[in-house]
C-alpha cells in the first residue's frame, strides 16, 4: 500500500490586522483547489473568526465544538466555492485563545482521522504575536507575510519576522503585496522589508508578487464572495493566479509530513509528541 503524499501547509500572516490577510487566504485557497487540489482552509483566528463571514457561510458548529468533545472535526467542516473546504473557528469565545494541553491534543486527533483527504492546508492565522498565531505561523512549510503600503504594516510583518527567526529559528518567508497601485509599487515594498530584515536576521525572503487595487476585489468582499469566484476576469484574480501557481512552483524543503506533524512536532512542540505517542492526554 503507498503511503499518503504530503499535505503542504501554508501560513498567512502579516503580523497586525487590516492589511487584507484573510482575503488572501480565502482566495489563494480557491484557485489551489481550481487547480485540482485538494483543500482545506483553517481559519486559525481561533476566538475572532471571520472566514466564514467573508464567504458568506453559515456554520452550525465551529472548532469550539470540537475541542468540548460535542463533535468530531469532519462533523464542522463546511464546503465552501471551488470544492474548497473549510474548518470554521469561533467567534466571540476568548478561551478558544487559550487551549489547555488536554483541548490542544483533542485538535491534534482530530487532524490525524482526515490528514489523507487533503493536499493542502492554508492557515488563515490571527494578527499579533501571541503564542497561539506564533504556533501556527511556525508551524508551516511555507509563511506568506501580506503587506500593504502602511508604515504599520511593514513594522509589525518585519516585527513578527524577527521574533519567528530569533525566537523560533524560522529563516524562509514569502512575502505578497496587497492592495498597491502596480507591479513597481508591490517590489517596493518587498525591497524595503527585505533590505531591514537581510541586514539585522538571518533569513531568505521570496517575494510571491502584488495584488493590485481592484473595486471588483472591494465589491466582493462587501457581497460576502471571494473575488476569484465572483469576479474570476479581474486584475485582482488575475493576480491570485499567478501567486498561486508561484506557490505550487516553490522548491520543498524539509518540513511536516501531514496534518500529525504538523500540529505535533511543530506547532505544539516536542513535549506535547511524546504525550501523543504514550496516548496521555
Amino acid at each position: 500500500m503507498s503511503l499518503p503524499l504530503p499535505v503542504r501547509t501554508i501560513a498567512v500572516s502579516g503580523g497586525k490586522g487590516g492589511v487584507g490577510k484573510t482575503s488572501i487566504a480565502i482566495n489563494l485557497a480557491l484557485e489551489l483547489s481550481k487547480s485540482g487540489r485538494s483543500v482545506l482552509l483553517l481559519d486559525a483566528d481561533l476566538s475572532m473568526a471571520n472566514v466564514d463571514i467573508m464567504l458568506n457561510l453559515k456554520p452550525q458548529r465551529d472548532l469550539s465544538h470540537v475541542v468540548a468533545g460535542a463533535c468530531r472535526l469532519e462533523d464542522i467542516i463546511v464546503p465552501g466555492p471551488q470544492g474548497l473546504h473549510i474548518v470554521p473557528a469561533a467567534s466571540g469565545v476568548g478561551r478558544m485563545a487559550q487551549l489547555s494541553s488536554h483541548e490542544q491534543m483533542a485538535l491534534i486527533r482530530a487532524f490525524s482521522d482526515i490528514e489523507s483527504s487533503y493536499d493542502v492546508l492554508i492557515v488563515d492565522t490571527a494578527a499579533g504575536i501571541a503564542p497561539g498565531t506564533l504556533g501556527f505561523t511556525k508551524a508551516a512549510q511555507e509563511i506568506v507575510l501580506v503587506l500593504n503600503d502602511e508604515p504599520a504594516s511593514l513594522a509589525d510583518a518585519y516585527g513578527l519576522m524577527k521574533v519567528l527567526n530569533r525566537e523560533h529559528g524560522v529563516k524562509r518567508f514569502q512575502v505578497l503585496a496587497n492592495m498597491v497601485r502596480d507591479s513597481a509599487h508591490g517590489r517596493s515594498l518587498y525591497t524595503r522589508l527585505a533590505d531591514v530584515a537581510d541586514f539585522y536576521l538571518e533569513v531568505k525572503i521570496g517575494y510571491l508578487g502584488f495584488v493590485p487595487q481592484d473595486e471588483n476585489l472591494r465589491a466582493a468582499v462587501k457581497s460576502r464572495a471571494a473575488v476569484t469566484d465572483k469576479y474570476p476576469y479581474s486584475v485582482s484574480s488575475l493576480a491570485f493566479q499567478q501567486i498561486a501557481r508561484r506557490l505550487t512552483e516553490l522548491p520543498g524543503h524539509p518540513g511536516t509530513n501531514g496534518f500529525i506533524e504538523f500540529f505535533v512536532e511543530k506547532a505544539l512542540g516536542a513535549h506535547h509528541k511524546s504525550a501523543y505517542e504514550r496516548g496521555v492526554a
